[in-house]
């Protein structure tokens, strides 16, 4: 790819809402998006978790290596969208969080996530959903957008 290549989207519906204490952050949105029929949108999420699993994506072996934060941390981001891969949506999202010393930790944000306390902001876009599938280039599930 040698340039910017963009899909054009209006903005639908806006939610601003709070999720679940005690339950996964992204199969909570997942279920949001589900119930709520979206199929394209970004979000971003303020609070604080219980359990935290993030990651880093390792570009020479194209795998995802993952690890644990067990004790209490603050959500200081979380921003991430929705597209759709096998015709379900899917969440992409980063995170960064704080400990009680102010240090921060940072990723790409996996499932075994437990919300303690969190407000989402989240942002519907109405258009032709992108769509996410294997880039032989990276490894990795991208959208696939055409000129």
């Amino acid at each position: 790819m040698d340039k910017l290549i963009c899909s054009e989207f209006t903005l639908g519906r806006r939610f601003v809402g709070r999720l679940p204490h005690g339950k996964d952050l992204l199969t909570s949105i997942e279920d949001f998006c589900k119930a709520s029929s979206i199929q394209m949108a970004t979000f971003s999420v303020i609070g604080a978790v219980s359990f935290a699993t993030l990651g880093a994506y390792d570009q020479k072996q194209q795998v995802y290596a993952t690890f644990t934060q067990e004790e209490p941390h603050e959500i200081v981001t979380c921003t991430g969208n929705i597209s759709l891969m096998d015709e379900n949506p899917v969440i992409h999202a980063h995170i960064v969080l704080g400990d009680v010393e102010g240090k921060t930790i940072g990723g790409h944000l996996f499932s075994e996530t437990t919300i303690y306390a969190a407000e989402i902001d989240f942002q519907e876009l109405t258009g032709k959903p992108l769509k996410r599938a294997h880039d032989p280039t990276t490894g990795l599930m991208l959208w696939t957008l055409s000129d």
